[in-house]
């Protein structure tokens, strides 16, 4: 990304160019019963819809990224947001993507390490920032709620150190890029300063700030919000209009077309 003299900055998309501006902030468990059916019929049921499931794939050939989807719109839940403060979904934030002034905000609750976060990233995110973001009537804001294990943390925080020298969302794009797993070491301490290196960051800022607990706080407080908002999952959304206050919730990795219709449905309005 590069500024030009308007303070605005380029990214690009599969190859196009777009401009946006960029500013650095903004102002009961339910209880399940079981009756006891026959062990012999629930296991007969079970290899029957297995058996069915298996076949059914197989005939539609559909992608995985796709059933990873499917199978995450059916099961989301969305949490409540009445009489949730809106300074909740600004706070401990990242950077604003897209035009400040934007009348919709989208907000994600996200993990580096999050499978279905790196779903969206890859399969909806790109034309968000095409068609909506780049035309500025969406801007985008990423908050941290790291449940995954400590390289969420440290992910996180390096974000956040690259937001020092300008670069957060460069540096959040490459974490997603090189996503390779939960767990496994691909977010580790040394791949964090590579990240650094290829975005072009001063290593020696980068990794004293990356030393110091600067952003402990700000992630756990983004933590605490998710949880105040009734998050168990990543990623979650949050879709304000502020227009009218107006909140909606979208939970997983749903395809594009399902943000798609809430935009219009705040634009057209």
């Amino acid at each position: 990304m590069s500024e030009d003299p308007n303070n605005k900055f380029t990214f690009s998309v599969e190859g196009k160019e777009y401009v946006i501006n960029e500013k650095s902030s903004l102002e009961g468990p339910k209880k399940n019963t079981i009756h006891g059916p026959s062990i012999i019929i629930g296991v007969a049921i079970t290899a029957i819809c297995v058996i069915g499931i298996f076949f059914s794939l197989n005939v539609n050939n559909i992608e995985e990224s796709q059933l990873i989807e499917r199978e995450l719109i059916e099961t989301s839940t969305t949490p409540d947001t009445t009489e949730i403060p809106t300074d909740i979904f600004f706070d401990n934030a990242s950077p604003v993507l897209g035009n400040p002034n934007a009348l919709i905000t989208l907000i994600e609750f996200g993990d580096y390490q999050c499978h279905f976060c790196n779903v969206y990233f890859h399969n909806t995110q790109d034309k968000i920032l095409e068609n909506f973001v780049a035309t500025e009537k969406v801007n985008i804001i990423f908050k941290d709620f790291t449940i995954i294990g400590p390289d969420s943390i440290g992910a996180a925080h390096a974000t956040h150190c690259a937001n020092e020298q300008n670069k957060y969302w460069e540096y959040h794009n490459t974490l997603y890029n090189n996503w390779a797993g939960e767990n496994n070491g691909w977010a580790g301490k040394q791949n964090l300063v590579k990240f650094a290196s290829d975005i072009g960051l001063d290593l020696k800022l980068f990794s004293q700030c990356m030393n110091s607990d600067n952003y402990k706080n700000l992630i756990n407080q983004s933590n605490a919000d998710a949880q105040t908002l009734g998050i168990t999952g990543t990623p979650a959304f949050f879709i304000i209009d502020h227009e009218n206050g107006q909140v909606q919730t979208i939970g997983g990795a749903q395809p594009y077309e399902t943000f798609e219709r809430v935009f219009n449905s705040m634009i057209e309005k």
